[in-house]
């Protein structure tokens, strides 16, 4: 009998997972990772301390950031951290609410996988599901406009709660984050459409929160090039360039023969000529305020601070875009093209010392497009919270408007899920419609995980909340405070509806995703040999 070698397809030091234990490897992974950010979801969600490498400290309870900050290794939970990216990206909150979704989903579906029901019929059922979700979200949603201040209020209250930030400042905060959205949003025929760049966070620890403020323009980490250039400047006609003020190099090797010291002399007054020109042009125009992109010459600065011009330069691209719509001003990118109608204006241009660090406030623009949100708190760690809350926040309420559909919070809307889904689970017969139920059962996990991080009885709370569902208060949440199910559009806790969908999306896609995958091939490590020649 002939003796059957081995056949190796794959290189040395490979290693393979096929079948039952890829998946529950993967299971097992997206699990866990769910498991790490479950505690922080909610108003009374507890915070994490993540230390990088290099010894950096965060403290946070914002699931992305969690996500991000971890060094994940294995590929089902990278999986799971870029959705909660993507749901950052295109919503800018709910990110924990997808993770934990995504975790109890494949939990769920693992339970499935044991009874020998496979992963495609449980894929499938799920998809039913998450469409089912989709359509029930858009029947028990209600509408919301750009004029609706207070519920714009109440949204960002909630997106910021859990976020270790005192009530009397949320509220301050709100109404900060309401008034910038409205000064960049842009009203089509269709929607309102905005621009989440047009608002800039700029944050400096040193004091307390309360001071924090919405700046009507800009707030640049820059002082002016020369000390001599005044400080102050009022009724600002603000000129932006994106060409240096100095004397250009020429593109190709050139030398310069001089011969007498005359020739020295004639050669730096022409360079200085050449400056005097390009200031005098700027003079000329009648702005009194320059913000170049580029580099100013010692010279061009001697200049301007001569005619009391007030300069900074090496912008950001992304502060001159802001500039640009901030102070109506254009960008140019040469100084001989300048005319007084190129140039914008701003009610007070200053430059402040703020916590030890010189700082440049652009501030009192008319119809600004795009904001500042200053942000000031006791120390690194609390700004770099409030910071993330406000990102929260616009997230919430550019979402909220852009689709203009809000739901109610407080796991309201998981449990309204949760029973639709279930009736219709019932017009399936054969294993699709456990699947479906099992969807069903997934969203109760955020009612109950609500329950547990605010130390109450999981079993009863979801008992109490389907009572009341039961009885069709679908607005019906749970109020972490005192334990009790409340209407929540009563209590103000509102979240965009979009929030909602591309979480359940999100969970449900990379769910299925990881169920059908019944093989880990994954390549050995190369190692990094030293050359020979070292």
């Amino acid at each position: 009998m002939n003796n059957m070698q081995p056949i190796y397809i794959l290189p040395e030091g490979s290693t393979r997972d096929s079948g039952k234990n890829a998946q529950k490897s993967n299971i097992a992974a997206a699990k866990a990772l769910a498991d790490t950010v479950r505690t922080t979801l909610g108003p009374k969600g507890m915070d994490k301390m993540i230390v990088s490498s290099s010894g950096h400290v965060t403290i946070t309870n914002d699931g992305v950031t969690i996500l991000d900050e971890m060094e994940v290794q294995h590929p089902a939970a990278k999986m799971l951290v870029e959705v909660a990216k993507v749901q950052e990206s295109e919503v800018g909150d709910g990110t924990t609410t997808a993770v934990i979704l995504a975790g109890e989903l494949l939990n769920k579906a693992e339970k499935l996988i044991e009874k020998n029901i496979h992963p495609t019929v449980i894929s499938k059922g799920y998809e039913l599901a998450s469409r089912k979700a989709q359509e029930i979200l858009n029947k028990i949603s209600k509408s919301i406009s750009i004029k609706d201040t207070k519920l714009l209020e109440q949204i960002s209250i909630t997106a910021m709660t859990g976020k270790n930030v005192e009530f009397e400042t949320k509220k301050k905060l709100a109404s900060m984050s309401v008034s910038a959205i409205k000064k960049v949003a842009e009203e089509t025929d269709k929607q309102i459409v905005i621009d989440l760049n047009d608002i800039k966070i700029e944050k400096k620890a040193g004091a307390e929160t309360e001071s924090s403020e919405l700046i009507d323009g800009l707030v640049i980490d820059k002082e002016r090039v020369h000390t001599s250039m005044p400080r102050l400047i009022k009724d600002a006609k603000v000129l932006l360039l994106d060409a240096p003020i100095e004397v250009k190099d020429t593109e190709i090797d050139a030398k310069i023969q001089i011969t007498s010291p005359i020739q020295v002399q004639e050669f730096i007054e022409q360079e200085e000529k050449m400056l005097k020109d390009m200031v005098q042009r700027i003079i000329d125009s009648g702005a009194n305020s320059v913000f170049c992109q580029k580099g100013i010459d010692d010279i061009a600065q001697h200049y301007l601070a001569k005619h009391n011009i007030f300069a900074i330069r090496r912008m950001k691209e992304s502060d001159m875009k802001r500039l640009a719509k901030s102070t109506g001003a254009k960008i140019l990118t040469s100084i001989k093209d300048i005319s007084p109608e190129d140039l914008g204006s701003a009610g007070i241009i200053e430059e402040r010392k703020v916590s030890g660090e010189h700082m440049t406030f652009i501030e009192k623009c008319n119809n600004p497009k795009s904001v500042t949100l200053f942000v000031r708190g006791g120390s690194e760690h609390v700004v770099s919270e409030i910071e993330r809350a406000l990102t929260d926040a616009i997230g919430d309420l550019s979402a909220a408007l852009s689709t203009g559909k809000i739901v109610a919070g407080g796991a309201a809307v998981e449990l309204a899920l949760s029973g639709g889904i279930r009736k219709y689970a019932d017009s399936f017969s054969g294993r699709e419609q456990l699947a479906i139920k099992s969807f069903a059962d997934a969203l109760e996990v955020i009612p109950i995980t609500l329950a547990e991080n605010a130390g109450l009885d999981p079993i009863d709370t979801l008992a109490a909340l389907k009572s009341k569902h039961d009885s069709k208060n679908v607005s019906s949440g749970l109020n972490v405070y005192n334990g009790k199910v409340e209407d929540m559009w009563r209590n103000g806790v509102i979240e965009p509806s979009k929030i909602k969908k591309q979480a359940i999306s999100s969970a449900s896609d990379v769910s299925i995703m990881l169920l059908r995958i019944d093989d880990i091939i994954a390549a050995k490590q190369m190692k990094q040999e030293m050359p020979d020649n070292i």
